[in-house]
């Protein structure tokens, strides 16, 4: 059976499929491979820098006849970085941990579909008035950064198809492989954003350490702190953890967070470690779901992959 929702119509894709925007690893290549397997590939453009979307903004304009679009960082970026992305015409933005609302009218005026990702029921309701096209519900399980104090996807998705009435919701945090898939969909989702099982792919922009740590990690290894954004002197605000592979800073200074960011000494430590390798250059983000993932596949063979698991978890399902 095909896997038909208000998703896949409005972007005319095959799949229910979307690749988190990950900045740092969702390049060119990799979202144009989603979108050529079936799926919405969306760039991670991260804070925008202008030199890294100069190299992959052509390259998956090209490489892909399938709908593609961008992600930002809400908090991070700015009205000019997002505009001069609007000129290459992507089919949608998708806009991620902070306030929209400067950035709403620009995309929607530029034909792009406006993706709002929410992480607890206030940012819900904001993107509900700021006309979403899509919104993005993120449970707590999900690798990278996330609410503080959010809500798991169980919970949390059917709050927000309820409250988003007519507009498509996505599922995001947690799903891996097809039965996660199918289980947004019975929560009430037009289909899933997956981030984690992308970073575990031929064409992500991940160094191969990295993607083995992923392949190799368990979900009991995985924590949500802000440890490593201090110790990193990133700019994130407090309100949003970000959930990591372990990590000996994370043993150090857990509960210690104050303390660590008052400690001059102790940062510099951080990246004395990180020029000699003792320590990689970044947090392996790895959401609760790293269980299952345990190959690192061509991204559009995995997208059909997931697709047809969810299309047999839900026929059993039908079954009884």
């Amino acid at each position: 059976m095909a896997l038909t929702t208000a998703f896949t119509k409005l972007f005319g894709v095959r799949h229910p499929i979307a690749l988190a925007p990950m900045g740092g690893s969702a390049g060119g290549a990799l979202a144009a491979a989603v979108s050529r397997g079936g799926g919405l590939g969306l760039l991670g453009a991260g804070a925008g820098d202008p030199d890294w979307l100069a190299g992959e903004l052509p390259f998956v304009a090209s490489c892909t006849d399938g709908p593609w679009g961008i992600g930002f960082l809400t908090w991070a970026t700015d009205v000019a970085t997002v505009e001069r992305v609007l000129e290459h015409r992507p089919r949608a933005v998708m806009l991620s941990f902070g306030d929209p609302s400067p950035f709403a009218e620009r995309v929607r005026r530029s034909g792009a579909k406006l993706i709002i990702q929410v992480t607890d029921l206030e940012e819900a309701r904001q993107a509900v008035d700021l006309g979403a096209d899509v919104i993005v519900a993120q449970g707590t399980e999900s690798g990278g950064h996330g609410a503080e104090r959010g809500r798991s996807v169980l919970p949390f998705v059917p709050v927000v198809v309820d409250l988003a009435g007519p507009v498509p919701v996505l599922a995001a945090g947690g799903i891996a492989d097809g039965r996660g898939v199918a289980a947004a969909l019975a929560l009430g989702a037009a289909g899933a954003v997956i981030g984690t099982r992308f970073q575990a792919t031929a064409e992500a922009l991940v160094d191969p350490m990295t993607a083995a740590a992923i392949v190799e990690g368990r979900a009991e290894e995985t924590e949500r702190s802000r440890v490593l954004d201090i110790a990193r002197g990133s700019r994130w605000p407090s309100r949003y953890t970000a959930r990591t592979l372990g990590h000996r800073y994370l043993d150090q200074w857990r509960g210690r967070e104050t303390e660590l960011a008052g400690n001059a000494q102790a940062l510099r430590d951080y990246q004395d470690d990180v020029a000699r390798g003792e320590v990689p250059p970044s947090p392996v983000w790895a959401g609760e779901a790293v269980d299952l993932i345990t190959d690192r596949p061509p991204a559009a063979d995995l997208v059909a992959a997931l697709a047809e698991q969810a299309e047999d978890a839900l026929a059993r399902a039908g079954r009884g």
